[in-house]
């Protein structure tokens, strides 16, 4: 299996990358394909030691800007790294693709140069959540502003397949993020894919509102991408909140630090539960191949996951489920 991978996107690019796929090659027993400028990977490598003599480089002068317009992947950008990458991934030339560049060039991009399955409306991010039985995966984190209510099925088609090839759960619920749990609530959107779901091949088990999203009664969490947008941000807004203040209070004072000691097992653990780097990233579902959105701050932790993630898409089959979900 051959993961391709952006070496130029993120903020920690080119080292944290390089360094994430070395230790990927290392533990999954994976071929590795790097994009980007080869003198700057060979020289950033050779400074710190790292072996790259078994991964494939494919060169590229250019990266494209996250203030730079998406659609710029396909005009002056499209030779950067990520475009070379996702070239490479529709010539069969990888399995997978790993990026934590633009989120906005990375849909365009795959969208017109992977492309999407066929069938598949508008390709979908969908992060995956901490909750407190487990994961959630929500669609759509931010990809498609304004939605049909049949894509939001689509969206629910796709997760789903992730969620049982790659997390091992059977029948996942299906939850629709709105504003109420009676089925008349929320607005045409909502109310006409309620409606859809109830008859998709899919376990729908009715609307979710945000107040239960943490608590884990779903496994997919479906919405346009405004709404899930909102929804992730302030997920993560509150999972930083709440760590600061966990922090703050277990080092008031020498009984705090001393309380501190007796619990910080049960606190690593939480500490674990809520890091995005133990993910990987989001997965952009609905796409040829299996395409990973690493976090733009991604360290060489969260790239191997990433990684990692990529893989066990390909190797749980989540694109071939969702062909044959949308063919039913």
């Amino acid at each position: 299996m051959n993961i391709i991978v952006d070496a130029f996107g993120g903020d920690n690019a080119p080292l944290e990358v390089i360094k994430g796929c070395r230790m990927a090659q290392e533990n999954l027993g994976i071929d590795i394909t790097l994009t980007g400028n080869k003198n700057i990977i060979a020289k950033t490598a050779a400074d710190n030691g790292i072996d790259i003599s078994g991964m494939i480089i494919e060169h590229s002068d250019s990266v494209i800007d996250i203030h730079e317009e998406p659609s710029e992947i396909l005009k002056s950008r499209n030779g950067c790294s990520m475009a070379v990458g996702l070239k490479l991934l529709s010539e069969d030339k990888g399995d997978a693709f790993v990026c934590a560049g633009s989120t906005g060039a990375l849909v365009v991009g795959s969208t017109f140069i992977a492309k999407r399955i066929k069938g598949i409306k508008r390709a979908v991010l969908a992060p995956i959540l901490p909750t407190a039985r487990g994961h959630v995966m929500l669609v759509d984190g931010g990809a498609n502003i304004d939605c049909r209510p049949e894509m939001l099925v689509q969206f629910a088609l796709m997760a789903s397949a992730y969620m049982e090839k790659v997390k091992g759960i059977k029948k996942p619920k299906v939850g629709l993020i709105n504003v109420g749990a009676e089925d008349t609530k929320g607005r045409e959107l909502e109310i006409e894919a309620y409606k859809l779901l109830e008859n998709a091949p899919v376990n729908f088990c009715g609307n979710l509102e945000a107040r239960d999203l943490p608590k884990g009664d779903f496994d997919v969490a479906v919405s346009d991408g405004f709404t899930g947008n909102v929804a992730l941000k302030l997920y993560e807004g509150m999972g930083s909140f709440f760590s600061g203040e966990l922090k703050s209070i277990f080092s008031g004072g020498i009984l705090s630090k001393l309380s501190a000691l007796m619990v910080m097992g049960k606190i690593k653990k939480f500490k674990k539960r809520m890091d995005y780097t133990e993910e990987g990233g989001a997965v952009l579902m609905g796409i040829s191949k299996p395409v990973i959105k690493a976090h733009g701050s991604s360290d060489a932790k969260a790239f191997y996951n990433a990684v990692r993630q990529a893989k066990n898409c390909v190797d749980g089959g989540v694109t071939e489920t969702i062909v044959k979900s949308i063919k039913k």
